[in-house]
């Protein structure tokens, strides 16, 4: 068994997303979608804790939390390689861990297939974004360029408060204070509120988990700041009734007079695999015109979808028009379009399949 510094060189040589630490399996990687073992002989519990073990000494953070409450996440960086979000936790009695390979440096986000119409988010000086879509989506890297955008041509100061924090951010025409759960605050919540004493323009908060962050957050963008957050939702109208449904229904019809008060723009993105094994980004844009702005407040969030279906003049795009341009331009299959739909049967129609 290799120590834990090679197999993370080896990811990062090879190009992986991700580096699999468990029991019973050989250390892997995700190449492209695909699990590839690095080595042969499986993992004894013995292995996969040395190499845990190993993690939190690079990182050099105690492993207490993880062998109390039974995971963590923090994040590492390994001078000349990259940097690396770890998520580490039991199972089945034994320590393991998932490690995301991040790139020390933004990605430039025309090589990520981030559409302008998204990158204008930057531009935006109040109000609440929010960026949706499945863990492993690509949030964190659309988050990563719009705050890259605020950071050169902006005067401001930017606060981002992330579990963990995978991109780092040097200060250009902004002040950037990078906050991270666990080593600089103890909560979401806690540090929202403190950032509201700190003089912000914008505000990045990684993750609206609870009724508590969520409401923190929609004062914060009344009191004239952009706040970014994101939600594991897929779609604008999924987004928006997640958010309602987080409250008690004595306080919904509040909360949906006070979203379409403060929600600016829901941006939700997909990863999908290319014909040529690679991952593109499909995106729904929604931005809150007079017309959603009325279905948000008198719950008439259903007909959402047809308002973005014919506001292409104003920016906006629906999922499955997004995979269908990708179809047509032949980077996705047919299969491919039709798996990762949000109506399959109306897609498939436009397929001509």
């Amino acid at each position: 068994m290799e120590n834990v510094q090679t197999y993370l060189q080896q990811a990062v040589d090879r190009g992986a997303s991700d580096l699999f630490i468990v029991a019973g399996k050989a250390v892997s990687i995700k190449l492209e979608g695909e699990i590839i073992p690095l080595q042969e002989e499986r993992l004894m519990p013995e292995d996969s804790e040395s190499l845990v073990r190993d993690l939190y000494g690079m990182a050099h953070r105690p492993i207490e939390r993880c062998m109390s409450i039974g995971d963590d996440d923090f994040s590492l960086s390994v001078t000349g390689m990259a940097r690396f979000r770890v998520n580490t936790y039991r199972q089945r009695g034994s320590m393991a861990a998932v490690i995301r390979v991040v790139s020390f440096g933004i990605p430039n986000w025309q090589d990520m297939d981030i559409p302008e119409e998204v990158m204008k988010i930057a531009k935006m000086t109040r109000g609440m974004v929010l960026v949706t879509g499945p863990a492993g989506g690509g949030k964190s890297t659309t988050l990563a360029c719009v705050v890259d955008a605020v950071n050169r041509t902006r005067n401001a100061h930017i606060i981002t408060i992330e579990d963990p924090i995978e991109y780092l951010h040097r200060n250009d025409k902004s002040i950037i204070s990078q906050r991270e759960l666990a080593m600089d605050t103890s909560s979401y919540v806690t540090a929202l509120r403190a950032s509201l004493r700190q003089a912000p323009d914008v505000i990045l908060l990684g993750e609206m988990r609870d009724l508590e962050t969520i409401q923190t957050a929609m004062t914060a963008a009344e009191t004239g700041h952009l706040v970014i957050s994101t939600l594991h939702t897929v779609g604008a109208v999924n987004t928006i009734d997640r958010i309602i449904d987080v409250f008690p229904p004595t306080q919904q019809q509040q909360v949906r007079i006070q979203l379409a008060q403060v929600l600016k723009t829901v941006i939700s993105q997909q990863l999908l695999p290319t014909v040529n094994g690679t991952l593109v980004p499909a995106f729904e844009i929604m931005h809150l015109n007079n017309a959603v702005r009325t279905m948000v407040r008198d719950s008439r969030i259903h007909q959402i979808d047809s308002v973005i279906q014919t506001s292409a003049a104003e920016g906006m795009i629906a999922m499955d028009e997004s995979i269908l341009r990708l179809y047509k331009a032949g980077r996705i299959t047919a299969e491919t379009a039709l798996h990762c739909a949000m109506n399959p049967d109306q897609l498939q129609k436009k397929l001509g399949k």
